[in-house]
């Protein structure tokens, strides 16, 4: 919504494009320039004035009807009010949005260096991480519960979403994301074995890069193909926060990075190959 509230025709003189929230809530009844901020922040949705939406749509100039239903039905769809909102305050800034995007995607794109990628983390991986993290960050043991929860929730919605294709994940571990042991090596088999398992799918690919590759990133990312929607770049950073942007200069610096990790890293038969080796031990 901020997208295309920034980039539709000027209202006001001497703008070259898009409109301030002043200028796009004017008029508009329970809708103030702070809920516009919140809605384009993904913290809550329209809930149930469509009407609100559909105004600014018309406002935004969106004229594709296929865009108007998608974003519609998205906003009916939107976890905001639901099974995220309990989860909202234990989560780091900015990642209720992008897990509320996450389960719209049709394709995820996506590098750590470091850890398991959360979408292909068992709940016992996940489970011994949180509490790895829990003295040094200063968490509760509720706070590891809700967490996991919301953790495996997102990959259940992500692989097995209800009435609609999963997406596709072309995701890159470094070798060090493998190695690290978190939970033992009963917990760190299991999730060679679901990394294996999950790479059966057609739909989810998943390399390796080896230590003595060349070029990598030296941070974790995530793209999201969102379809008629403009893609999304997520990065975290030092603050335990959640960055993105939707910026097509940003999209394609960090595709860039992907793609040239693609061909140094370990081909998909290499990579099963070195997962099963890890599994022997």
């Amino acid at each position: 919504m901020r997208t295309l509230r920034e980039n539709c025709p000027p209202v006001e003189e001497g703008r070259v494009r898009g409109m301030t929230r002043k200028e796009a809530v004017k008029g508009l009844r329970d809708m103030s320039e702070a809920k516009l901020s919140r809605i384009e922040g993904g913290e809550i949705n329209f809930r149930r004035n469509l009407g609100n939406l559909k105004t600014l749509l018309k406002r935004y100039s969106v004229t594709d009807e296929e865009l108007v239903d998608h974003l519609i039905d998205l906003n009916r769809e939107s976890p905001t009010e639901d099974w995220l909102t309990q989860y909202g305050r234990f989560m780091p800034t900015g990642m209720p949005h992008y897990v509320g995007l996450e389960a719209e995607a049709i394709e995820i794109t996506a590098y750590h260096p470091t850890l398991v990628y959360g979408l292909l983390q068992t709940e016992a991986y996940a489970r011994a991480l949180l509490e790895t993290h829990r003295p040094v960050e200063d968490t509760t043991a509720e706070s590891v519960r809700q967490n996991l929860e919301v953790r495996m929730q997102r990959k259940e919605r992500v692989l097995n979403p209800v009435g609609r294709e999963p997406a596709r994940l072309r995701i890159i571990l470094g070798e060090a994301a493998l190695r690290i042991p978190y939970g033992g090596q009963d917990v760190m088999r299991e999730q060679y074995e679901e990394i294996i398992r999950l790479t059966e799918r057609p739909h989810i690919s998943v390399q390796v890069m080896p230590f003595e590759a060349g070029y990598r990133s030296n941070h974790d990312f995530a793209l999201l193909n969102l379809g008629a929607l403009p893609s999304r770049v997520q990065t975290d950073n030092a603050w335990g926060a959640v960055s993105s942007s939707d910026k097509p200069r940003e999209i394609e610096r960090f595709t860039r990075r992907f793609e040239a990790m693609v061909g140094l890293a370990k081909d998909f038969d290499g990579t099963a190959q070195f997962l099963k080796e890890l599994v022997k031990g």
